[in-house]
């Protein structure tokens, strides 16, 4: 019964916070046009929540609420398909909150209760949780070597776009993907970093998933 609760927390949660950025994305100001990184402010309401989708930590709970909801109905879930997108939304949240609370929080000012909640959700409050959930409840045994390769296919593809919707629009979620300000060289190096850094969070949750206890026990089937 605790983990299906536990599960269906961090799915209300998400889903909450991730409906009020909507709001948030929906209620800003559209003028004057502005490409500054990082705001939702300054385009069109369908590029406004275009770009409000864009951003990673978005993208990783979105992951985070809908894997957990799925814990929450079936905490053995598995599937070959599935512990791929387990494992995105694990190493997504966990470098979500690792790097919001180690880089980005300092010059993050959050302004009004909407995002003041919003932002303590998406980057501590869900982390926090699925870390916590994956640890006591798993599900384990669910990565190997070739989840671990395709897992690596969602943070590649992320580059990918943010880079070539900055060519069509100037605007980019991060500093450290900001071609207009850096240009491609330290873009490409950072985004090099990045992807070593994703997959070395992906070995660390391999071989977590490896050494750590089975929980719960392991379906014999895979749906």
């Amino acid at each position: 019964m605790l983990p299906r609760i536990w599960h269906a927390a961090i799915a209300v949660l998400a889903f909450a916070a991730l409906a009020l950025q909507l709001w948030i994305a929906v209620h800003v100001s559209g003028t004057p046009a502005g490409t500054e990184v990082g705001t939702l402010s300054g385009a069109t309401l369908a590029g406004r929540i275009l770009r409000m989708v864009s951003f990673f930590t978005i993208q990783s709970n979105i992951l985070a609420a809908v894997t957990s909801a799925q814990l929450a109905r079936k905490p053995d879930r598995d599937g070959p398909v599935w512990r791929v997108v387990r494992l995105n939304a694990l190493v997504g949240i966990s470098v979500t909150g690792v790097v919001y609370s180690a880089v980005l929080a300092a010059s993050h000012q959050p302004k009004g209760w909407q995002q003041w909640s919003t932002n303590t959700v998406v980057h501590y409050v869900v982390p926090i949780m699925m870390v916590l959930a994956w640890l006591l409840f798993g599900p384990r045994p669910r990565i190997d070597g070739p989840v671990v390769a395709w897992s690596l296919a969602f943070p590649i593809g992320w580059l990918g776009y943010t880079l070539v919707r900055g060519e069509i629009t100037p605007w980019y979620p991060y500093p450290f993907v900001d071609v207009v300000s850096d240009g491609y060289p330290t873009v490409l190096v950072n985004a090099l970093l990045v992807t070593i850094v994703l997959g070395a969070v992906s070995a660390l949750f391999w071989w977590g998933d490896r050494e750590l206890f089975p929980a719960p026990r392991v379906s014999t089937s895979v749906s």
